[in-house]
């Protein structure tokens, strides 16, 4: 019972021909996350690892699990094939496309959202559009995971926690580096969002997009 063993082999003695693809095999150590076959049907796995940190369950390996959990749900119900249906809907047209970014616009959401790499016709976002890859959270643990970890002092590892997510915020997490990249047209006051969307669309009155003619279009069904 007090012994530790290697949760990689009971998994690859169990599925198919021992082929186990593992997810975020360097985060959260503690538990195991990834897929493989069992009698030919995808599956996903989830394990704890007795040899590392006796597999306890901590905040890191419940995130870890959880998300993994998720993904598995969320695709069973083919919400990234489903998802696909808005994104190529969004590239394909050729009307005129005017987006306002709010607040929070992160990853594959700020893409398929009638981004800039959407063929949207002009981006504005307010001053308080955090646009960046991930939330300073989550960047944080991905980024800093190890020199936070590397601290003993629980008080501490706050300290370097909040010091990071201020870093993040302030270089990353604001709509002025899209802007900088040609992301975003213009970062706007909120009270001017009705004049800047009417002017736009305006501008935009007599668009015309030429697409490459091809026979067949490849929408994701």
């Amino acid at each position: 019972p007090n012994q530790a063993y290697d949760m990689y082999k009971v998994i690859t003695s169990i599925v198919d021909d021992g082929k186990f693809f593992e997810i975020h095999k360097e985060f959260a150590k503690n538990i195991i996350v990834g897929f493989a076959h069992m009698n030919g049907r995808s599956v996903g796995i989830v394990a704890n690892q007795p040899k590392m940190l006796a597999g306890v369950l901590d905040i890191n390996a419940s995130r870890k699990g959880a998300r993994f959990v998720r993904f598995c749900e969320q695709e069973y119900g083919a919400v990234i094939t489903n998802g696909a249906k808005l994104l190529y809907a969004y590239g394909e047209a050729t009307v005129p496309k005017v987006t306002v970014e709010l607040r929070k616009s992160y990853g594959g959401s700020y893409i398929v959202m009638s981004s800039k790499h959407l063929r949207a016709d002009l981006v504005y976002a307010w001053p308080s559009a955090q646009i960046a890859v991930m939330g300073a959270d989550g960047a944080v643990n991905v980024l800093y995971a190890k020199d936070i970890k590397a601290v003993e002092d629980p008080s501490e590892q706050q300290k370097i926690r909040a010091a990071k997510k201020e870093e993040y915020e302030e270089l990353f997490n604001n709509p002025y580096q899209a802007a900088e990249k040609g992301y975003i047209d213009d970062v706007i006051e909120p009270r001017n969002t009705r004049f800047r969307i009417i002017r736009a669309l305006e501008q935009l009155a007599g668009k015309k997009q030429q697409t490459p003619a091809k026979k067949h279009d490849n929408l994701p069904l």
